[in-house]
């Protein structure tokens, strides 16, 4: 495997799983109730904002075209604002589970709509791929479930809602991939961040201006730091090495690795204890991810295609 498509699995790994920290980390900061789910994304988008703008004047400046900044601003409506705020607002209303259940789906939305609109090859080692990771998510997730049957049924509205985050995501890496490969990390992301502020601050400014700030304890604070610098600032960074070096459906199956983090937080804290069935789980994620990476790309089938006209 070459050195850079090595660099972007990693990249990707490295990526989700600050994701998968993100969710029990930022429940310290908001189960006092001084911030909200609105709040923390708010915080989330402008923290980010202004770390890649600083970052960007110790790098080189690069010039981008007005067409360029368009299509930019709709990646930042599909990768930040529709995913995050559909997410956020879909937690709100069905369960923890139901909503990293349908997490599940993103790497198969990934690949159809690939195959449909890139004419990326659906491969029989990406099926088995993708079914692997996503039956071992949903034991890993099944396995650590708990909470009574009223709360597991959740709401339908909800369900909707993630599943269309996780759709609006999909729509990210697939549709995007050449212009986040046109422009460095850097200003790819510091435009992103900046049309997703600009779009959330209308909706949330009173809810920001109404938020009783001296009221969070150092531990939170803490807390929201990590969510800012590391489930943001540095994941996002991430994605775009990974999202450069390998294609939209094996970046979407790094969406697996999430649960995997979750479930390791949640048994290090105590709430929750290792099993046979959660190592069963992570080897049939990690076998899916490996199936879909070596699965053959459009240029490597037509490249094959084309020796073998060329030997007849």
């Amino acid at each position: 495997m070459p050195s850079s498509a090595i660099k972007g699995h990693l990249s990707l790994l490295g990526a989700n799983a600050l994701w998968g920290l993100m969710s029990p980390v930022a429940k310290i900061v908001m189960v006092g109730g001084t911030i909200t789910p609105l709040v923390m994304t708010d915080i989330r988008i402008f923290g980010a904002m202004i770390l890649f703008w600083l970052l960007s004047f110790f790098t080189k400046h690069e010039h981008v075209s007005h067409k360029d900044l368009a299509k930019l601003f709709w990646a930042s409506l599909f990768a930040i604002i529709f995913n995050q705020g559909s997410f956020i607002f879909g937690v709100g209303l069905t369960t923890p589970g139901n909503a990293s259940i349908i997490t599940t789906s993103m790497p198969l939305w990934a690949m159809v709509l690939a195959a449909l609109f890139l004419g990326d090859p659906i491969t029989g080692k990406k099926v088995l791929g993708i079914a692997s990771g996503a039956c071992g998510a949903l034991l890993l997730i099944l396995s650590s479930e708990t909470g009574s049957s009223q709360e597991a049924q959740g709401n339908i509205l909800g369900d909707i809602l993630v599943l269309l985050a996780e759709f609006s995501f999909a729509i990210y890496i697939v549709f995007f991939k050449g212009l986040v490969s046109k422009y460095s990390l850097v200003t790819v992301m510091k435009w992103l961040f900046t049309f997703s502020f600009i779009c959330a601050v209308p909706f949330s400014y009173t809810s920001l201006t109404s938020t009783n700030w001296h009221a969070l304890s150092f531990n939170e604070i803490e807390a929201l730091l990590f969510v800012v610098i590391g489930s943001t600032f540095l994941s996002y960074l991430l994605l775009v090495i990974g999202q450069k070096a390998v294609g939209p459906t094996t970046a979407g199956m790094y969406n697996y690795v999430q649960p995997i983090i979750a479930c390791a937080v949640a048994i290090s804290w105590g709430l929750d204890s290792f099993s046979f069935i959660k190592g069963i789980a992570v080897i049939m994620i990690f076998c899916g991810v490996y199936m879909v990476s070596i699965s053959r790309t459009k240029e490597q089938i037509e490249a094959y295609n084309a020796k073998k006209a060329k030997a007849k």
